[in-house]
């Protein structure tokens, strides 16, 4: 029977200084980043199979010096004393192009304490568990930690893989997940499906569309069996899946995603505490805040439409924030006073929403007095 793990995936955002011990590189777009972990932050370090980091460093862009951060997926299963990500080279992307160019051994990056919910609900018991993943892309990085430990976790582990890419040559951690397959030739199978090659089979060449996700998922993998699913990439992908599971009846708590984009590329990345000046006729909101037991407050004129998390940075710049944008649950604060409403939330589970949870960086006043904790 699959028994259900009840670790805690939320804790207190933090940053502390490691340093890089590794670059290495995985495609030509792509590069796996190893940080030092000293003693004395492996408790700040410890994490589950599938959560994520925030790193931040300060780049020059455009001239300008800018405080840079961005989040990305521990690709590796736990190990004590080092913590490794991968950094897929974005188009126009100023982090990941930076990192796949110039960072390098015995840099120095801040990085945010582990953080995330993309992490395995169940482990396996005393009858066999399954567990199937789609990924595309960089979302593999999560997937493979997690396929690595559900895999290790019990004889009786069968995990299926899902692996969308471009080409070949695209496919990151290619070796890693060949030697996963001969590590357990029975119980680990990895259907690469590539979007502009043209493999054997037809049913794993070109783009993942409905029609092919059902000859996937509907013949090649036994849906009904599966006890977990992790579905991780851009959002097209990741909804397209979710549709053909719940189609398919399959409980939504059995159902773990993630994504790297909102399909809003247009969308800012967040304002980062853009100027805004109190409306002098007083059409303010009032926005208080309760951050590492200190309390905040600042207003916001209502015609500005301007973020809880914004708001918050004017006053706080330690603020804890990544993605901005609705993804990576990093602004996540309880609200206890007031109204908001959220645009977007692709990282809030119902539970937490239906308790009071809100992602402040998707979060807009709706009342004259609003208050949120951070701690909660």
């Amino acid at each position: 029977m699959a028994v259900v793990l009840a670790p805690s995936t939320k804790r207190r955002s933090a940053f502390h200084t490691l340093t890089v011990r590794s670059v290495r590189r995985l495609t030509e777009d792509a590069v796996e980043v190893t940080l030092d972990v000293p003693p004395t932050l492996q408790d700040a370090f410890g994490y589950l199979p599938g959560q994520y980091v925030a790193l931040r460093t300060t780049l020059d862009v455009d001239g300008v010096p800018r405080e840079v951060r961005r989040s990305y997926s521990i690709c590796a299963d736990p190990q004590p004393g080092e913590l490794r990500v991968a950094v897929k080279r974005d188009l126009g992307g100023v982090f990941s192009t930076w990192a796949n160019e110039s960072l390098a051994a015995g840099d120095t990056l801040e990085v945010m304490s582990p953080l995330g919910q993309f992490t395995p609900r169940t482990t396996p018991g005393e009858q066999a568990a399954s567990f199937v993943a789609v990924a595309a892309g960089s979302g593999i990085t999560p997937v493979i930690s997690i396929a690595r430990s559900m895999l290790a976790a019990g004889p009786d582990v069968r995990f299926d893989l899902v692996y969308a890419n471009r080409a070949a040559m695209d496919v990151m951690f290619l070796e890693e997940l060949a030697d996963l397959k001969d590590r357990y030739p029975a119980r680990f199978a990895v259907h690469h499906v590539l979007s502009r090659e043209q493999r054997i089979s037809p049913l794993l060449s070109g783009r993942i569309d409905a029609d092919k996700l059902e000859k996937l998922l509907g013949t090649v993998i036994d849906t009904d069996r599966v006890d977990e699913w992790f579905l991780c990439g851009p959002f097209e992908l990741v909804q397209l899946c979710r549709d053909f599971l719940t189609d398919r009846g399959v409980s939504a708590d059995r159902v773990r995603f993630e994504l790297f984009t909102t399909g809003e590329p247009t969308r800012p990345e967040g304002s980062h505490g853009r100027p805004v000046l109190p409306a002098d006729n007083g059409e303010n909101y009032t926005i208080s805040f309760n951050l590492d037991g200190l309390q905040g407050s600042v207003q916001s004129p209502t015609h500005a439409r301007e973020s809880i998390l914004n708001a918050a940075l004017r006053v706080r710049p330690d603020v804890p924030f990544a993605c901005a944008g609705g993804v990576c649950g990093t602004c996540r604060a309880k609200l206890v006073q007031g109204t908001v409403a959220m645009e977007e939330n692709y990282a809030l589970e119902p539970d937490e929403v239906a308790a009071g949870y809100v992602l402040t960086c998707q979060a807009h006043p709706t009342s004259s007095d609003v208050a949120v904790d951070y701690d909660a």
